[in-house]
């Protein structure tokens, strides 16, 4: 039997070893082909090798598909697959009541509840503890061992398959081709014949299992979302910010440098830049933050595009090289994938607590655009944007994104070429023969931006470094009327900004109203669904989300004024509020999470209500 549904949440956990992002990341790939609009969120831990069959060591992957337009991985899921009894109870919170549980049984021997602290003799397995769920279990290890009983693998590789058997279940339930997977397995064994065998064989035993077990006779059929008409390809953040940093400088007719030091979650703007050597792509891993950023600001000085990217973290180390850029006035652009924290923090964890590191963190009066993204698809054009500003206005720039949008992934429609925004170098141009006019490297046109005058361009030799700089001369002064002068001079430059970026727009929602809920970030899906639901109930609320943190849009304030309430959810303790309260004097109420994990719709929802 099977039974239409608009949208599904799956939630996939168990040990990290137990190829849990593999698993959510190939049920997405297959999702995204048939045409479903997807979010998700991978939820891993930070040790390379967790703690095997403890709470500290589940990794989860939780994902929301649908016919319809989906902008959150979901508040509760409707079907759990968990791999061993820590996993279970990690994630039983999660899930619906009424929900479906598929729980591998061997998971759930002595020793994995002992691990996961359950009473001594308690199996939730076997008591009362999930009669509100329907709850199949399946042995899936024994069955995996049956399936690959003829094959020269030893037990530990046979054991590591075990996740397709439970992809290829989940196959059957939603009717899903197992071609998209086979097609990646081929690929990524086409050297290791016996474990692509081996990944196939337990996949399609996964798949027939569905088939002949009894007990289990429901499928689902979700059909296509109803996107524009394009190519489409599932992207993560970390993806698409990789390739607007390429397309940026393609437009630009720039070369690409990415200096960078691993750090997580950014090191896969790295990963993923390196493989574009054929566009002349030049990355760099340095031996720290101070180096990767400082070969950044050379490639800058020589002519391309210097690009680094780190987390809060690693943009403290960056502090002092950004206060050089800032005094240099040359493009640059810095990513801040940011986790939680303090120090070390929660490596792996999502936190929009970098904000103020970004407005404020370097000594001096250093000001710099910083804009974030909002989603995994949108970091592409964001990306873009924080090209073009870096090189048509001649600063660095701070991208902000985090965690849960770095490793988040949805559908991205690609763009063509000729669609995207032509980025126009701001360079000097060369002296002729003979020509006796001094350069001045400080000059400003009509932005405030100076000219970029590369090492060798004829007749264009000036002073370089980090100590102030005389008005339009760049020589060293120690003026102090110039001091000002210059201060005041950068931080008109940077606010100046604004008259060439775009006013701040409303998501959705009236005009005026009761209530805008203001946000920045990775908020946006959570705010957008709450929007959408609220004003189908009858509420007058709209949703202003912010990408231009720094300078803020030029009508924000008269958007802000024409709403009794404003509620601002941050994953921080109250950040975007305080800039908001300081520069428009509004009475804003905050909502303020620091776990580590998204906001939930409802929790935005309920503050929402309360203020109405």
């Amino acid at each position: 039997m099977r039974t239409q549904l608009k949208e599904a949440t799956i939630l996939f956990a168990g040990d990290s070893g137990d190829g849990i992002q593999l698993t959510g990341g190939q049920f997405t790939n297959t999702a995204a082909q048939s045409g479903n609009d997807i979010s998700t969120f991978p939820n891993f831990p930070a040790e390379i090798r967790a703690p095997q069959g403890t709470l500290a060591g589940v990794s989860g992957f939780q994902l929301k598909f649908g016919s319809v337009n989906i902008y959150t991985p979901g508040d509760e899921c409707d079907v759990l697959v968990t791999m061993n009894a820590a996993a279970l109870k990690a994630n039983l919170s999660t899930l619906k009541k009424g929900g479906i549980i598929i729980a591998n049984e061997g998971g759930f021997d002595a020793k994995n509840l002992r691990l996961a602290k359950y009473p001594e003799g308690v199996n939730p397995l076997n008591n009362q503890t999930l009669d509100d769920y329907e709850v199949h279990t399946i042995d899936v290890t024994k069955m995996t061992r049956e399936a690959l009983k003829s094959s020269n693998l030893g037990q530990k590789e046979i054991d590591r398959s075990k996740n397709m058997f439970v992809l290829g279940f989940v196959y059957w339930i939603y009717n899903r081709s197992l071609d998209k997977t086979i097609d990646y397995l081929s690929a990524k064994f086409a050297k290791k014949p016996e474990l692509l065998e081996a990944n196939i064989n337990v996949l399609k035993a996964g798949y027939n299992f569905g088939e002949t077990a009894e007990a289990f006779t429901a499928r689902y059929e979700i059909g296509p979302a109803p996107l524009p008409k394009g190519i489409y390809r599932s992207i993560s953040g970390n993806q698409a910010i990789g390739l607007g940093l390429l397309a940026a400088t393609q437009k630009a007719g720039l070369q690409l440098f990415y200096g960078s030091y691993p750090i997580t979650p950014a090191s896969t703007i790295l990963h993923e830049l390196a493989k574009y050597k054929n566009f002349g792509v030049k990355t760099f891993q340095a031996e720290d933050e101070i180096a990767a950023i400082c070969s950044a600001i050379g490639a800058s000085f020589g002519g391309a595009l210097g690009v680094t990217g780190s987390s809060g973290p690693g943009i403290a180390l960056k502090g002092e090289a950004l206060g050089l850029a800032v005094i240099l006035e040359i493009p640059l652009v810095v990513c801040n994938i940011q986790r939680g924290g303090p120090s070390t923090g929660l490596p792996t964890k999502t936190e929009q607590a970098d904000l103020f590191q970004a407005l404020y963190g370097r000594n001096g009066e250093a000001p710099m655009p910083v804009i974030s993204t909002r989603s995994p698809s949108d970091c592409f054009e964001t990306t873009l944007e924080a090209c073009r500003i870096a090189i048509e206005h001649m600063t660095p720039v701070l991208l902000l994104s985090d965690g849960y949008i770095a490793n988040g992934s949805e559908p991205w429609k690609f763009p063509k070429s000729a669609d995207l925004p032509t980025i126009k170098p701001s360079m000097a141009t060369p002296r002729s023969n003979g020509s006796d006019e001094v350069f001045l490297p400080y000059k400003r046109d009509e932005k405030l931006s100076r000219k970029w005058a590369l090492p060798g361009m004829k007749g264009l030799q000036h002073r370089i470094g980090g100590i102030e700089k005389e008005h339009e001369t760049g020589n060293v002064s120690y003026d102090p009327d110039n001091h000002e002068f210059m201060t005041r001079l950068r931080a008109e430059k940077i606010e100046k900004i604004n008259e060439h970026t775009p006013q701040q727009k409303l998501d959705n929602g009236p005009d005026s109203g009761d209530l805008l809920i203001i946000g920045w970030g990775s908020t946006y899906g959570s705010i957008k669904t709450v929007v959408r639901d609220l004003i189908a109930e009858g509420y007058s609320v709209a949703h202003a989300h912010i990408r231009y943190l720094n300078p803020l849009p030029k009508n924000l304030g008269t958007i802000i004024q024409s709403y009794k309430h404003v509620l601002v959810p941050e994953m921080n303790n109250g950040q975007l509020i305080k800039v908001l309260r300081d520069k428009y004097l509004v009475d804003a109420v905050g909502l303020n999470k620091i776990k580590g994990m998204p906001f939930t719709a409802n929790e935005i929802k309920n503050k929402a209500v309360g203020l109405i």
